[in-house]
């Protein structure tokens, strides 16, 4: 099972009354730029990274707290950010053949 279904489906059977907005994000940070080379490195692309100015509202951590899904669901992910990004690959590979 995915990290995220696991955490959803805990998120549902989950009894508080605290208001459930729960991240189920991966905290461990990455910049954009080290994810699309991670990507561009994992599909052996040859496309080059594009830099434009960031948004005004652009996020200058991207690092989600989990602490709540840790807290009221007993979640953390488990799968690696470089597994979950071999299994979409590996999908969007399969879907594009057909």
């Amino acid at each position: 099972m995915s990290d995220l279904i696991e955490g959803l489906w805990r998120l549902l059977q989950a009894q508080s009354s605290e208001p459930l907005v729960v991240n189920l994000g991966n905290p461990e940070e990455v910049t954009m730029r080290d994810l699309a080379r991670e990507i561009l490195e994992m599909t052996g692309s040859h496309s080059r990274i594009t830099y434009l100015p960031l948004p005004q509202d652009d996020p200058k951590l991207r690092q989600p707290d989990i602490s709540k899904a840790e807290q009221l669901l007993g979640w953390k992910p488990i799968v690696s950010r470089a597994q979950g990004l071999r299994k979409v690959l590996g999908y969007f590979q399969e879907a594009i053949r057909r």
